[in-house]
């Protein structure tokens, strides 16, 4: 096997050895900064070419691109890409651990109920009452929770409660001032 002989890298100025497959063009060496540089260096040389200037820009290039993609139909959706797997970690089943009955459970602060909450089950309490305050979302959080341990312990329906298959309805926020409208006459006038 013949020795090649080494070059200085462009960038960094570091003697370096050329892949041999690559040796008659090779001018940066391996390094990460280095090889970014190459190829900044590559983009620049390719734009300064008259005939690349406006490669991307122009309705002659809209339609370049719209013939390629015809000619080239699923290209995106090649067949190893939908066997791939997620980029996220599937989600984990939290344990269920069952409590007795606390009259405790009422007397938490909103603030601790609504940190114990994934964000996840805040933002679909809020979506099923249509209301975002945040009383009205502990309130049916620690409805819905106590309904799940009922469920878990088997004692929902056996004292007299409601059927665990009907759903928690909604809850309606504490009546308050009636709503103001800006920018327009007022309701009723």
């Amino acid at each position: 096997m013949t020795q090649h002989r080494q070059r200085k890298c462009r960038h960094c100025g570091d003697l370096f050895r050329p892949d041999p497959r690559n040796r008659h063009h090779q001018r940066y060496c391996g390094k990460a900064v280095c090889r970014k540089a190459s190829k900044t260096a590559g983009q620049r040389r390719w734009l300064d070419k008259a005939q690349n200037r406006d490669y991307f820009h122009g309705a002659a290039n809209v339609e370049r691109v719209r013939a390629w993609r015809a000619a080239h139909p699923g290209y995106w959706r090649r067949p190893g890409m939908q066997s791939a797997p997620a980029l996220q970690d599937d989600s984990l089943a939290q344990p269920i651990e069952t409590h007795e009955k606390s009259p405790t459970l009422a007397a938490v602060a909103l603030q601790d109920l609504l940190c114990a909450q994934p964000v996840v089950l805040i933002g679909l309490i809020a979506n099923l009452t249509g209301t975002a305050l945040q009383e009205d979302i502990a309130r049916t959080a620690r409805g819905l929770q106590q309904l799940g341990q009922d469920i878990v312990a088997g004692a929902h329906s056996a004292e007299g409660g409601r059927d665990a298959k009907t759903p928690v309805g909604p809850i309606t926020g504490a009546p308050g001032p009636p709503p103001v409208q800006l920018g327009g006459p007022a309701p009723g006038a």
